[in-house]
């Protein structure tokens, strides 16, 4: 298969298996008595960043460290510029309370606390356990407390979703879907970026951390499009919290990573773009078309600014 037509086919796959994984995931909401906020924190964001997972430890198996860590930072603002951008720009998006109390601000010191750990360009087992174990800790607190907590916003009609199997069903098959789909279009990326001789880092930025976060492009654009606001805002957010914490984490206990091409301008760019989205949302708790046209200018500066350095 050509590369192009792996592109080709690895966006339909996606598509598909996004309809498929909201559709799974808002039936399993119902099921379970969870908020939609929370399946998009948990399931949806754990799922959706299973490709960034998979291309970083083989990334860093394979002694390409630059394109495992570049992939997390690409990402992410991927997640938080590009997808919030042109989520908003198809619809404004509102954000639940939660989202500006609690889940944002564990974002920012996620990203602080990586970005702290990245600063002298390496990352060892040692730290991986740590990252990882804070999101082990996080997802138990956050299931635990969404036991607790009743959201009055959000009707629970149990008898209007598939059961339970069915809905189970629908979001694995999904999620595989587009672990597959993401898979064909990463490798076709990868294949035309080094025909072009792009840098492992850039290739990381760039091709692979767009491809890689197709998934959640696809579920988040698709959740706007059904009013599934809480979905698509929880999907970025516990996806980028994932990327951080669990895709780093394992990815330096499988292989202690050494980035040399790592710059302050990368971890900057990205701390301040995970930062502007508590001041997004807390303003009137939407994000409006406005802000979202200027998150996408400043994915887009960041982006040729790299591929011109």
């Amino acid at each position: 298969m050509s590369p192009l037509l792996q592109l080709l086919v690895g966006l339909v796959v996606l598509t598909v298996g996004a309809e498929i994984l909201v559709r799974g995931s808002s039936a399993l909401a119902l099921r379970l008595g969870l908020s939609p906020l929370v399946v998009g924190l948990t399931v949806v964001a754990f799922g959706t960043s299973a490709p960034e997972l998979v291309v970083s430890v083989q990334a860093a198996q394979r002694g390409s460290a630059a394109i495992a860590v570049a992939n997390v930072i690409g990402s992410n603002l991927c997640n938080l510029a590009l997808i919030l951008g042109l989520c908003a720009l198809a619809r404004p998006l509102t954000a639940n309370h939660a989202v500006i109390r609690r889940e944002v601000p564990l974002l920012i010191a996620a990203t602080l606390g990586a970005s702290l750990l990245l600063l002298d360009h390496t990352l060892g087992r040692f730290e991986g356990a740590l990252l990882l174990g804070c999101l082990i800790a996080l997802t138990v607190t956050t299931l635990r407390r969404a036991r607790q907590e009743t959201d009055q916003s959000y009707d629970h009609r149990p008898t209007r979703s598939p059961r339970l199997p069915l809905a189970l069903l629908l979001t694995a098959g999904g999620l595989g879907l587009m672990v597959m789909g993401s898979d064909q279009f990463v490798d076709g990326a990868i294949i035309i970026a080094r025909e072009l001789g792009w840098s492992e880092k850039l290739i990381g930025l760039t091709i692979v951390a767009i491809g890689t976060s197709l998934p959640e492009l696809a579920a988040s654009f698709v959740a706007v499009l059904k009013g599934e606001n809480d979905v698509a805002i929880g999907n970025v957010v516990g996806s980028s919290i994932f990327n951080l914490l669990g895709i780093l984490g394992v990815t330096g206990l499988v292989q202690a990573i050494h980035l040399p091409e790592l710059s302050l301008l990368d971890l900057g760019v990205l701390t301040g773009v995970t930062i502007s989205v508590l001041p997004l949302v807390s303003s009137g708790g939407r994000i409006t078309r406005a802000e979202g046209a200027g998150l996408l200018v400043v994915y887009f500066a960041y982006v040729t600014a790299a591929l011109l350095d």
